[in-house]
């Protein structure tokens, strides 16, 4: 990073979230900040108030825990990806950029079936957490139970579009994706193992036909 290259030697840093892609905050790091990231695996910025490192979650527990990192093209702006550990605005949101009332925006389709997937992950981890949750009876009854649920999702899902209804469709198709999800978790897997293997079907070869 070019530090030298901002009066202030102070970059401006934008932390995503690595799973949902959802923006979390905008902070700054000075060259002590970004080599203590670096080192530790935990976004730290240059607090301009308190003019010292600060590490997120220092205080509240709630790490950003780094999986990349990406300069700009000018090297003077750094984006951060990363795993939070909780809430990452002080307010109690996701992201900085949220009212506490209602979401400013929304997540993305994409990152909204990465947040399921994340409770979904933490059910099955920690089920003491909501003992009474769906997800977690789903788990304790095991795969026999969550792979029936998915087969009847899928034949429901199968009437309703051939069928037409396309307001039972939307439920049906939302009920799937969710117990696939579960399967999913079950088996180990996770969508990211899924959209690899989509990728590797959809490499492009030589004269530019994909092979799907």
């Amino acid at each position: 990073m070019d530090f030298a290259k901002m009066p202030d030697g102070l970059i401006p840093v934008i932390v995503q979230d690595a799973q949902t892609g959802q923006v979390l905050m905008l902070g700054y790091q000075n060259e002590e900040a970004q080599r203590v990231t670096t080192e530790t695996g935990r976004v730290t910025f240059f607090s301009r108030s308190k003019q010292r490192l600060w590490t997120k979650g220092e205080t509240s527990g709630h790490y950003l825990t780094v999986v990349s990192q990406h300069p700009d093209c000018d090297q003077d702006a750094l984006l951060i990806r990363a795993i939070p550990d909780g809430p990452t605005c002080h307010r109690g949101t996701t992201s900085c950029f949220e009212q506490v009332e209602q979401r400013a925006y929304p997540t993305a389709p994409v990152g909204f079936i990465a947040e399921l997937e994340r409770l979904v992950q933490r059910r099955q981890q920690f089920p003491d957490e909501d003992p009474k949750s769906y997800t977690v009876s789903l788990f304790k009854k095991g795969m026999p139970k969550i792979a029936q649920k998915v087969g009847e999702e899928a034949v429901e899902t199968v009437i309703d579009a051939v069928g037409g209804n396309i307001e039972g469709l939307k439920g049906e198709a939302a009920d799937l994706l969710y117990h696939l999800v579960v399967l999913l978790t079950a088996s180990g897997l996770t969508l990211e193992d899924i959209v690899a293997v989509l990728r590797q079907r959809h490499t492009t070869i030589s004269g530019g036909v994909r092979r799907e």
